[in-house]
């Protein structure tokens, strides 16, 4: 079985765990992010994930679990990207969501910017700075996954739109989200990544209306 095959394999033993229906496009798509990444990342500090199946596990499988539990949006700001996770995936799998990456390290941002080309993704954004200086148009959600909640919830309020979604992915043990008046916690998600991943929390808060 050639490498392709195997992560092929991979992702629909994943998708299958999930209970989710990728199509033959979305599957091809992710492949091929698993391998440009896993290419870029010997000679680019990119990831911790070293072999190919682990970035397909540890990056793509979890982007995709998470995205099973995000409600639909037409919008999303992706803080703090690294990489293009889980930015990436979701807007593979998302196709019908804007996907804007906000990534400061130039690195990572040439591999994101890479990565759209490489796939087409027309519905991604890659955007180079500092999350709090870049001025964008609001987003419908905004989602943080490498930044503490603490950290997080001034970047998050910055990137979302009134009334919009502030999403704070985390661990089993996912830290409290910190009070504030300027949001309203919604609901908190337990799930499980496939082919023995871990379990994860997703925090899910909403911004109030302007007026109310």
């Amino acid at each position: 079985m050639t490498e392709s095959h195997a992560t092929r394999d991979l992702l629909e033993s994943g998708f299958g765990e999930l209970g989710v229906e990728a199509t033959a496009h979305q599957i091809d798509s992710l492949r091929a992010l698993s391998e440009l990444l896993f290419r870029w990342s010997k000679t680019v500090n990119l990831t911790g994930h070293r072999t190919l199946n682990e970035i397909v596990k540890r990056l793509v499988l979890d982007a995709a679990a998470l995205a099973v539990h995000l409600p639909e949006v037409t919008s999303l700001a992706d803080i703090g990207s690294g990489a293009g996770f889980p930015g990436l995936p979701i807007a593979i799998l998302r196709p019908a969501t804007r996907v804007v990456l906000v990534e400061s390290r130039e690195r990572r941002h040439h591999f994101q910017c890479e990565a759209i080309r490489a796939l087409g993704l027309e519905n991604v954004l890659a955007r180079l700075g500092r999350a709090e200086q870049l001025d964008e148009p609001q987003c419908a959600a905004a989602i943080a996954q490498a930044v503490a909640p603490s950290d997080a919830v001034p970047l998050l309020l910055h990137w979302v739109r009134p009334g919009g979604l502030l999403l704070f992915p985390g661990s089993e043990q996912a830290p409290e989200l910190p009070q504030d008046p300027r949001f309203v916690v919604e609901k908190r998600v337990h799930y499980r990544v496939p082919c023995g991943g871990p379990i994860r929390t997703l925090w899910m808060a909403r911004k109030p209306a302007t007026g109310k």
